[in-house]
């Protein structure tokens, strides 16, 4: 299909600078059993293509599902004439962009495949993990899922270069929620957080088989719990609170396109500017953070992005020292900054824009029990529950699903609604401690937006647990 498609495409290819077309195929598949009864199973699939034109300095896109030649020739020809329109009249002519030259495959490692386990057989596993659940009678809602991806891509240009990609990502997920009188609380699989690439394999790397009794005995004992203490103290958060403290604090504020404006009137602009890139310090010297597509199995490993750049690991934050911004070819063009191969798009109907992918905040070397003897007066938090950001992502305030106080180097008391808040600089400042490698965890979203029309898009994050010390902590829901 892809080689004809090939043909067809440079037989439509009009004259013009460059013309490229991307080819995007994606099936998705749910199982959700909720409350021990099977939901409806869902099946998508979504088949198109983009294409783009630059000639004379000006860019245009035309995206289409119709394969056929007059479908590709109706969509460049739109693009062409956008191309025309925009000429002299962009923040920048196009047409010095640099082109990366497409070449080379990418394909996730999968152990055991998703297609290798009949359906009977993956229904029965959803419906046990949900039963288990339901351990209690104040468990009132319980559901456990499987999402799988399949998503093929293929980049070609109308003077013959191609590259191509093939991601299969798998998101498990758990939930229970516990009641009693007009108190619930929930508890979670790390939310959403512990999407993949790979095949089947992922369900016991990451626990999903043990999981079920601990997430709803801990949402029965959060109903007796009390909130979490007020104050300013020592925080210590785990990787799947970390990921999103990361995610807003960290990797929107250094999207490229965000600094030069382009979400302002959307999701908001940054603080950061062009001049911190080199001498700012975005946090203590503990803080190391990398832009890595080549991590094994994280979910937004890849070899190049969807402007064909060429993906390799970067430091972005090196000992605490804001060294580089996530910015593909055309932001680099536009701020004169080196960037990195980030320029992705959700699927065949959106333009490549400015996007985290894999952004890691590298290990230490403190254990978890060291990190919790240190601490006088503080707490320990897990699992994002909500979370806000300003408009320029400077200041936050995040929930977590579940809390324990540590009092004199000791885990002790439960604490239900937990929340901190902070701004950017003097809480990465404030970190004092980065956890071991065995603190790790390499986890993740599906669910990262940015851009109009919106864009949701898979982000991966790894992270170690971390300590910050003189963070304003708060209980009540």
């Amino acid at each position: 299909m892809l080689e004809e498609l090939e043909k067809r495409f440079r037989a439509i290819a009009p004259a013009a600078d460059f013309c490229s077309l991307r080819f995007v195929e994606e099936r998705d598949e749910q199982i959700v059993v909720r409350r021990d009864v099977l939901q409806p199973l869902s099946v998508e699939t979504d088949v198109g293509v983009m294409i783009t034109v630059v000639d004379g300095g000006g860019v245009g896109y035309g995206a289409t599902s119709d394969l056929t030649a007059s479908g590709l020739r109706r969509a460049a020809g739109q693009a062409l004439r956008w191309a025309r329109e925009t000429a002299g009249h962009g923040v920048i002519d196009m047409s010095k962009v640099p082109r990366a030259h497409l070449r080379g495959a990418y394909e996730t490692p999968v152990e055991v495949s998703w297609e290798s386990m009949p359906l009977a057989a993956k229904i029965d596993l959803v419906r046990a993990e949900c039963t288990r659940l339901k351990c209690h009678d104040r468990i009132t809602d319980w559901e456990a899922g499987l999402w799988f991806t399949d998503q093929q891509t293929a980049l070609v240009t109308a003077d013959g270069e191609r590259a191509s990609q093939r991601f299969r990502v798998l998101l498990p997920s758990l939930s229970a929620s516990a009641n009693e009188s007009a108190e619930t609380q929930t508890r979670t699989f790390g939310g959403h957080a512990y999407a993949r690439q790979g095949g089947l394999e992922i369900l016991a790397a990451v626990g999903f088989f043990d999981a079920a009794p601990r997430i709803a005995s801990e949402a029965l004992e959060l109903l007796r719990a009390p909130d979490c203490p007020s104050g300013v103290m020592d925080l210590l958060l785990a990787p799947d609170q970390m990921i999103l403290q990361i995610h807003e604090s960290i990797g929107h504020p250094l999207e490229l396109d965000r600094i030069l404006g382009d979400e302002r009137n959307y999701a908001g602009r940054s603080f950061v500017t062009l001049d911190m890139f080199g001498s700012y310090r975005y946090g203590s010297e503990l803080l190391n953070v990398t832009f890595d597509p080549d991590r094994q199995g994280e979910l937004a490993s890849y070899a190049f992005d969807d402007d064909g750049e060429a993906a390799m690991r970067e430091y972005l934050i090196r000992d605490g020292i804001l060294r580089r911004p996530l910015g593909g070819l055309t932001s680099q063009a536009r701020a004169g900054l080196s960037g990195v191969a980030n320029a992705r798009a959700s699927s065949w109907n959106r333009p490549p824009i400015d996007r985290m992918a894999n952004l890691n905040l590298e290990p230490g070397d403190v254990s978890l029990a060291d990190m919790i003897s240190r601490v006088e007066r503080g707490v320990y938090l897990q699992t994002n529950c909500s979370w806000s950001i300003d408009d320029s992502r400077n200041k936050f305030q995040f929930g977590c699903e579940w809390g324990r106080r540590i009092e004199d180097g000791r885990l002790t008391t439960v604490v239900k609604n937990a929340n901190y808040r902070g701004i950017a600089a003097s809480f990465w400042r404030n970190l004092q401690a980065v956890g071991e490698p065995a603190t790790l965890e390499m986890l993740g979203t599906p669910y990262c937006g940015k851009g109009e029309p919106n864009q949701g898009i898979r982000v991966g994050q790894a992270s170690p647990a971390c300590l910050f010390a003189e963070v304003e902590v708060f209980g009540g829901a």
